[in-house]
């Protein structure tokens, strides 16, 4: 599904092997989500850097009450690309900073920006889906609610233990 792809030829090829990139349209994998993101891929040697801003909104559905609410995203993006195997040796040697990964091309020729923009909402997304902080409406049910109803058993709801005094 991705058209969004950059190719690696194309930052080489500016002055400064810098290419401001800007994306704005659906994540289709995504119940309603739109977003615009201002992206600089930059090449550093044997790696790419990504980074930029995103911002947009999302459909959730509320795990309390089950209606559609609109989540309002906003993040940063860095991301670090191997334009070759990780497993080849680097002529350059490259200092990660904390929490930083990298994701090997494998010497794929281009950089799917659209799939770094669904995987990054992904991680955006909260855990729990709560429409407001209002929202009382949950359909919650009690434990014994929850239990399933077995018709065998039956039999022993008129059973009565008496106590010796």
């Amino acid at each position: 599904m991705s058209t969004y792809k950059v190719l690696i030829e194309d930052i080489e090829r500016e002055p400064d092997k810098t290419l401001d990139y800007e994306f704005s349209g659906e994540i289709q994998e995504l119940d309603n989500c739109n977003i615009t993101a201002n992206l600089v891929l930059k090449s550093l040697g044997g790696f790419i850097e990504v980074k930029g801003h995103a911002s947009g909104i999302i459909t959730l559905e509320c795990d309390r009450c089950l209606n559609k609410f609109d989540y309002r995203l906003e993040f940063d993006i860095d991301e670090t690309y191997a334009k070759y195997s990780l497993f080849d040796e680097y002529a350059q040697e490259v200092e990660l900073q904390s929490g930083q990964f990298i994701t090997d091309l494998n010497g794929a020729k281009e950089i799917d920006v659209y799939d770094l923009l669904y995987q990054s909402v992904i991680l955006q997304l909260p855990n729990k889906k709560v429409c407001g902080i209002n929202c009382n409406e949950g359909l919650f049910v009690s434990d014994e609610e929850m239990q399933p109803h077995d018709s065998r058993m039956d039999v022993f709801k008129n059973i009565r233990i008496e106590k010796d005094k």
